[in-house]
């Protein structure tokens, strides 16, 4: 499957300056779920990168959190931007320009998720109304696990 980047048009103005602020206050990294997720993850006692491409991958595909030794990559998808299942929704406001946007948004998870399989990378997909520490246990079982048939339990 290989990703084709389908531009959604020119970016259309803000519906209002409020609106404009808050998408300029969107961080890319840092996120309050990552946070929490990533201080969870810690006091399991599992250690990891922030922010970075898995090795034997495409360059511009970064994972929110890297488990190098179990090959883990931890993506926490905000319900936005990424179309959660829960709590997607559409602005009224240049309705389809947003319908193309997050469209593409999710078929680039998709395919990155394929790469990462491909190369060996467990994927998992936080999303950001998550449990933090419901999802750092899973991440931890998981690591487990695969530490565990890398020694050939």
């Amino acid at each position: 499957m290989t990703y084709e980047y389908v531009d959604p048009g020119p970016t259309p103005r803000a519906a209002s300056p409020a609106t404009a602020k808050v998408m300029r206050s969107t961080r890319r990294r840092d996120t309050g779920p990552e946070l929490r997720l990533r201080r969870a993850l810690h006091r399991r006692g599992l250690r990891y990168l922030v922010d970075t491409t898995p090795p034997g991958t495409n360059k511009r595909r970064r994972a929110d959190v890297l488990l190098r030794g179990p090959r883990i990559a931890v993506f926490v998808d905000g319900c936005f931007w990424h179309s959660c299942p829960q709590h997607a929704h559409l602005p009224k406001r240049n309705r389809e320009w947003w319908r193309r946007k997050l469209d593409g948004v999710v078929r680039r998870d998709r395919d990155t998720d394929a790469e990462l399989t491909a190369a060996g990378w467990a994927i998992v997909r936080v999303w950001e109304h998550e449990d933090p520490e419901a999802a750092a246990d899973r991440i931890a079982r998981m690591a487990r696990d695969r530490l565990g048939e890398k020694r050939g339990r």
